[in-house]
């Protein structure tokens, strides 16, 4: 049988492939073996952040972040803490810390207007320097006189005690000299001694002793102060004068509108005593 004579569906099977896709289906790719498998977007993501590259800047603020973060955090703790004891406390605890608080602040505003008063007497002065120091220097005159190591001058008294009969005693020469100091007495000097605070008289036999030195009769005292008030402490009904009349001393006063106390002791500091200021 030729080719003419075969039947044309046997002619159309023998010239068709033997497979041929079903309508509507779609050819599948030629897939190459070698090449690398295509990967998802979420695969691609996941492998985007992990494992993390991070640069050193980013590293160093991500340490800030966390330092503030924590801060925020102790700092927000901490206040909820006082605001929670404030807030437990007693109406007696809370009105006894405001007053606490306001006594605080009471003493703080004393201490600043001290300080502003010590400012502006320092800024009042041309020269702070020159003046402190002129203080200092007046300020030792004043306990040099006190203290008999510097001679002074003024007006005053001299008190002159004639003892004929030897009846005079230290006791009643160391009455006057406390009666001049409580009238106000600044310098004394008796017979050429300076009597100063620690001043002491005894009876040396038909002598009296001055802190050690022994002086005769006549005893002349030589007091600067304010006569006024000097004169009549001696004179007083059952006074100095009096006593020492009736020992049959002869007394007599005179007033003076300058008196010189020109005896020194030396400066001696204490064995015992300390200044107790630190």
């Amino acid at each position: 049988m030729s080719e003419r004579d075969e039947q044309p569906e046997n002619r159309l099977r023998r010239e068709l492939p033997d497979e041929v896709p079903a309508a509507g289906s779609e050819a599948e790719p030629v897939r190459d073996e070698n090449a690398e498998p295509q990967l998802s977007g979420r695969r691609r993501l996941l492998e985007g952040l992990w494992p993390p590259r991070l640069t050193r800047a980013q590293l160093i603020v991500a340490v800030l972040l966390f330092g503030l973060g924590f801060g925020l955090a102790v700092q927000v703790a901490s206040n909820s803490d006082s605001d929670s004891a404030l807030r437990g406390a007693r109406q007696e605890d809370l009105v006894r810390i405001l007053d606490e608080l306001d006594d605080r602040t009471q003493r703080l505003e004393d201490e600043k207007q001290g300080l502003e008063k010590q400012r502006q007497e320092l800024q009042s002065s041309s020269d702070q320097a020159a003046e402190a120091r002129k203080q200092t220097a007046e300020k030792e005159k004043q306990l040099g006189i006190l203290a008999g190591t510097v001679a002074a001058q003024g007006p005053g008294i001299t008190v002159t005690v004639e003892d004929t009969k030897g009846t005079v005693k230290a006791d009643m020469l160391l009455d006057a000299i406390q009666e001049l100091r409580a009238a106000g007495a600044e310098a004394i000097q008796i017979n050429g001694v300076r009597v100063v605070a620690n001043t002491y008289l005894a009876d040396s036999g038909k002598k009296v002793s001055v802190d050690g030195n022994k002086i005769n009769a006549p005893f002349r005292f030589q007091v600067i102060g304010k006569p006024q008030d000097l004169e009549p402490a001696l004179n007083i009904p059952g006074g100095v004068v009096q006593t020492l009349e009736k020992e049959q001393a002869t007394v007599t006063v005179e007033r003076s509108d300058k008196i010189v106390v020109d005896a020194l002791r030396q400066a001696k500091g204490p064995d015992y005593a300390r200044s107790s200021s630190r």
